[in-house]
């Protein structure tokens, strides 16, 4: 690739950093945000899982952003476009009609997002050989999920301690929108200059639209031709099935009073949490499922990494049950789940690559990442009429057995034995 090959070390912290930092906005902190603003669990779970459908049909458009343009542009482009997004709900959050403003530019948001998701994993698969592809899939998730815990962590944190000093969670939270759209514009400027420029990508000819609809037809075609795929589907759509309802209630789970069942902390207190201890875990987790991956294949880690991602989950049963008063218990609690998550995690982005090879590797990887998302947006929109129904002591147990049906599909599945081995 010559003079056009970047260091991998210099863009893909920050492009997977930036690629899952929207995401928890509109998905995680966007839930601590209303809940904050008194809207109940069951709404909140609703409306933010409708959040996820951009994620779901991505794959519509997502051969047009293998054809047209380069996916450096592309990264660029949506970039931008966030940037001004998050300052849009950073003016309209103050506002008497603040949801319904606010939703409407989290869907801006989602949409593009989904769009950037699309370049930016184009670009990795491109950009990288397999090797470097198998080494950096721990530190690409690690990364993507150090950016999620930073959005529930850190600018949690400080829209809590905003909200004690301002004692309005409306501008509290309209102050950290409005930092978030200069860190976009910033993340746009740095890779202008930091990003690949695969030789690939600077190969791409204008194509009739008969063209583009003749491989945009076959991209679906050759991905639900594949060996086993039904099996394949079945796992990226129940391999977070309990995770998908866990993620839009833990965070009210932890803010909500004790007397109805949650643990009493502050918003503050939750962002500590998960902006500290959470993210050490989650590093040491994502980066040691990569190191063993690339040594030993996912063949043979797959099922460990299963376990990893799902057992853990069950420290919030005992988190509900116990109503621990202790700051310490509860986050080692939360320690444990990062741990796992991240161990865990590094599975499944590689089983996504894994059926994403081939000609339109970057369409199928966005295919991928469509089914994944529905998978997370069906449960998560039932999530908070589950809980409202049955408690939090019942629904985290529930959580637990929605995990059975990830182990079943597993036992279908086929992986070449040396998929990932360095």
């Amino acid at each position: 690739m010559g003079s056009n090959k970047r260091n991998p070390w210099a863009w893909i912290p920050t492009l997977y950093f930036s690629q899952g930092l929207p995401y928890v906005i509109v998905m995680t902190v966007s839930v601590i945000m209303y809940k904050n603003f008194g809207i109940s669990n069951v709404k909140i779970a609703f409306y933010t899982s409708w959040l996820y459908l951009p994620w779901v049909i991505k794959p519509l458009w997502s051969p047009f952003v293998d054809i047209f343009f380069t996916k450096r542009k592309w990264v660029l482009a949506t970039q931008f476009i966030l940037g001004i997004s998050l300052a849009s709900i950073a003016l309209t959050l103050p506002t008497p009609h603040y949801f319904q403003y606010s939703m409407a530019f989290l869907w801006l948001m989602a949409f593009n997002s989904a769009t950037h998701d699309i370049a930016s994993d184009g670009l990795y698969l491109i950009g990288l050989n397999s090797k470097e592809q198998s080494f950096f899939v721990g530190i690409r998730s690690t990364f993507y999920r150090v950016a999620m815990i930073t959005g529930q962590g850190l600018l949690v944190m400080l829209a809590g301690y905003l909200e004690e000093t301002l004692n309005s969670p409306h501008k509290a939270w309209s102050i950290v929108f409005g930092i978030l759209a200069g860190v976009y514009i910033s993340f746009f400027v740095y890779h202008k200059f930091a990003l690949p420029k695969p030789e690939i990508n600077n190969q791409q000819k204008r194509k009739s639209f008969k063209e583009v609809f003749s491989e945009f037809a076959e991209t679906f075609k050759l991905f639900f031709l594949q060996k086993n795929i039904i099996a394949a589907i079945l796992f990226l759509m129940t391999y977070r099935l309990g995770e998908s309802q866990l993620v839009k209630l833990a965070s009210p789970f932890l803010l909500d009073d004790i007397q109805i069942g949650g643990l009493g902390l502050s918003t503050a207190q939750v962002g500590l949490i998960y902006g500290t201890f959470g993210i050490i875990a989650l590093t040491i987790g994502g980066i040691l499922g990569g190191v063993l991956a690339s040594r030993n294949g996912l063949k043979y880690w797959i099922w460990w990494m299963l376990v990893a991602i799902n057992l853990p989950n069950g420290v919030y049963v005992f988190l509900s049950y116990a109503q621990p008063e202790s700051f310490w218990v509860i986050t080692s609690a939360v320690i444990i789940e990062q741990l796992g998550y991240g161990f865990g995690f590094t599975g499944y982005m590689l089983f996504m690559i894994y059926i994403s090879r081939g000609k339109y590797k970057t369409a199928h990887f966005a295919i991928t990442t469509g089914f994944m998302a529905l998978g997370m947006m069906i449960p998560g929109m039932m999530s908070g009429w589950i809980q409202e129904l049955i408690g939090y002591q019942h629904f985290f147990i529930w959580v637990l057995i929605a995990t059975i049906p990830s182990f079943i599909i597993t036992a279908y599945l086929k992986i070449d034995k040396d998929f990932g081995v360095k």
